[in-house]
């Protein structure tokens, strides 16, 4: 295992308090657990990892990182786990996913999320996002942050994977991103669209909403097509909008 490069531990309540959104942003990191994970941002982000904890050893793959031992005791309490692995990545945080402007290159596919507050559907969102070829999300304020603790673990540490924006003025996002040439298609259960129409465009804004009361006017009225997934209402009145968005994100591609 590679020595301690950086001296003497941090304060254990420095790692802990990053399950906070407040002190992810003053501290400019959040945790990643699990190696699995990990490789995940090493593969699309390597320069972003600060420093690694760890109860064991390493992987030689972790050679080039600052890795600072702790106990099993210690890094129980500094997961969000029951059953935390045995090692943990400190990552810079993005500060750009915060921000109102959209990068200079969106990609053909993004999604866009309007106030969904389950972490794990967030998380899973992201990670099919990513399995799917999206280049980015877009999320409304009142979304789970997706640098949350429960968000992250469920996007299986593909979270640096794509650009993200969270932001309450997602609107004009959505706007700039319609006069560049995008489509956006929402998922509606009153929609009247069959799912071919994820196929049929070169540029895709695909929106998908809130748990329980869906789509907002505002994002209905602004979307080009409205599409509905035929199920069994008989016996499922509706999907997980997780699974909504997986089939809807596996169906557009050509």
């Amino acid at each position: 295992m590679p020595d301690d490069k950086t001296g003497p531990l941090k304060p254990i309540k420095w790692y802990k308090d990053l399950a906070a959104g407040k002190e992810r942003l003053e501290a400019g990191a959040f945790l990643v657990e699990g190696t699995r994970a990990i490789n995940q941002v090493t593969g699309s982000k390597p320069d972003e990892i600060i420093e690694i904890l760890s109860t064991g050893n390493l992987s030689p793959a972790y050679s080039d990182y600052t890795v600072r031992v702790v106990t099993e005791r210690q890094l129980h309490s500094i997961s969000s786990t029951k059953t935390p692995q045995s090692t943990i990545a400190v990552v810079r945080l993005p500060l750009d996913i915060y921000s109102d402007h959209l990068p200079d290159y969106t990609g053909a596919k993004i999604l866009l999320l309007e106030d969904i507050q389950d972490p794990g559907n967030v998380g899973t969102l992201i990670r099919s996002a990513v399995a799917f070829g999206f280049s980015g999300v877009i999320l409304t304020e009142k979304c789970a942050d997706p640098l949350s603790p429960k968000c992250i673990q469920s996007t299986a540490g593909t979270v640096l994977s794509l650009w993200i924006r969270r932001t309450s003025h997602y609107m004009e996002l959505v706007e700039k991103l319609k006069l560049g040439g995008y489509f956006m298609v929402a998922a509606d259960l009153r929609g009247e669209e069959d799912t071919t129409v994820l196929q049929q465009q070169d540029k895709l804004l695909l929106a998908l909403g809130n748990e329980a009361s869906g789509l907002s006017k505002s994002v209905l009225n602004a979307a080009n097509y409205r599409l509905k997934i035929p199920i069994v209402q008989e016996k499922a009145e509706s999907l997980n909008v997780a699974a909504c968005g997986a089939i809807c994100m596996y169906l557009s591609r050509k």
